[in-house]
C-alpha cells in the first residue's frame, strides 16, 4: 500500500477500470512512464491482468522503444499472440460491475416495470453500449426461444466481438431470486443449442 501510494499520490491518476490486481502488476515497473503507458494500453485494449504481466515480464513497452519502425509492428503482433495463446480474455475483464444506469432518469419504485427498464435502455442504446463496457454489438430484444413446446423471450442479446460470444441479458426489478438463476441458466443452454455459432464462445448469461 506504501508503494501504491508513493507511486500514485494524485488520486485522479487512478482509474476504476483496472484493478487492485492490475496495479500490483503496475507497482514492478520503477520508470513512470512505462508506467503509465502500461496501464493506459491495459485499459485500452482490455488487458487482464494475466495479459498485463506477461507484457511487463516480455519488456513490451521497453522493446518497443528499442526497435524501428520497420520492426515495431512485428513486436506488437508478437505481444498479441502471446496474449491470445497464454492469456484468454476474462469475461469480468470486459463487463463492468457495477452498472450506473443513472441517464435512464428512471424513479426506482413500485411504480417501475421491467418493460419501461428495457425500453428505456433500447432508446438510449448508444450510451448503454458504452457503459457495458468494451465490444458489444446489440442483436436483439425480445429475443424468441422455443423450449420444450413452449415460447420464452429474452430481454436483450449482445455479442462481444472481443470476447466472441453472445451476452444475454435478463433485465428484473426487485430482489433476485434463484428463480430467476434457473430461468437464465435455461436461457443461455437453450441459446448454446439453437444460435451458437463454430468459433463462438460460451454463451454469457447476465441479469442485470
Amino acid at each position: 500500500m506504501r508503494a501504491f501510494y508513493l507511486a500514485y499520490p494524485i488520486s485522479h491518476a487512478v482509474s476504476a477500470k483496472l484493478t487492485w490486481t492490475h496495479y500490483r502488476h503496475l507497482l514492478r515497473v520503477e520508470n513512470p512512464a512505462a508506467r503509465d503507458w502500461y496501464a493506459n494500453e491495459a485499459i485500452t485494449q482490455g488487458w487482464s491482468t494475466r495479459a498485463l504481466d506477461r507484457q511487463i515480464s516480455t519488456l513490451f513497452y521497453e522493446r518497443l522503444l528499442s526497435s524501428g519502425d520497420a520492426h515495431k509492428t512485428g513486436v506488437a503482433a508478437e505481444a498479441r499472440q502471446l496474449i491470445a495463446e497464454q492469456a484468454p480474455p476474462d469475461p469480468r475483464d470486459f463487463i463492468r460491475d457495477p452498472y450506473v444506469l443513472e441517464f435512464l432518469q428512471a424513479k426506482v419504485d413500485a411504480g417501475l416495470y421491467e418493460k419501461d427498464l428495457e425500453q428505456g435502455l433500447i432508446n438510449q442504446l448508444q450510451q448503454f453500449l458504452m457503459e457495458l463496457g468494451k465490444g458489444f454489438a446489440f442483436v436483439a430484444r425480445q429475443k424468441h426461444l422455443r423450449v420444450e413446446g413452449e415460447d420464452c423471450f429474452v430481454d436483450l442479446v449482445f455479442y462481444n466481438y472481443l470476447l466472441k460470444c453472445f451476452v444475454l441479458i435478463d433485465l428484473k426489478i426487485g430482489k433476485l431470486t434463484h428463480q430467476d438463476v434457473g430461468q437464465m441458466d435455461m436461457y443461455v443452454r437453450v441459446f448454446e443449442e439453437q444460435y451458437r455459432g463454430e468459433g463462438d464462445n460460451p454463451t454469457l448469461g447476465l441479469l442485470l
